[in-house]
């Protein structure tokens, strides 16, 4: 299939994630996929939407939802595989890059998404 070139501002047109490079340069983060840390991207662009939202807890923590039905839609993956990506960012299983509170009764999980810049041993 031909794609067809960007002229002048049409570059501008799209809304990029931001993953930050040091997921890929720092040597803490080389256990982590390259899908979980585009994953962790995902959720920290998902926290602007928490903020309009106010979405953010008693102690001033913004919090979000991101479900593994989106995940699996995002990557265009099984549950499993969804579940294995939110396990290695998540603090009891994986690197500690987020933190999933259970709601349980059918509602999402609670997410809050770790600053890893503020990390104590930088």
């Amino acid at each position: 299939m031909p794609f067809e070139y960007f002229y002048g501002k049409e570059s501008e047109q799209y809304a990029f994630y931001r993953i930050p490079k040091l997921l890929f340069t720092e040597k803490r983060f080389e256990t982590l996929s390259t899908n979980a840390k585009l994953l962790y991207g995902m959720l920290i662009d998902r926290m602007e939407l928490s903020l309009a939202n106010g979405w953010i807890d008693e102690q001033g923590r913004i919090y979000l939802y991101f479900t593994i039905d989106e995940i699996q839609e995002r990557f265009h993956c099984a549950s499993g595989k969804a579940v294995r990506l939110m396990a290695e960012l998540d603090g009891e299983k994986g690197i500690g890059l987020i933190e999933s509170i259970r709601q349980g009764m059918g509602k999402p999980n609670i997410i809050y998404v770790k600053n890893f810049s503020k990390d104590s041993n930088n």
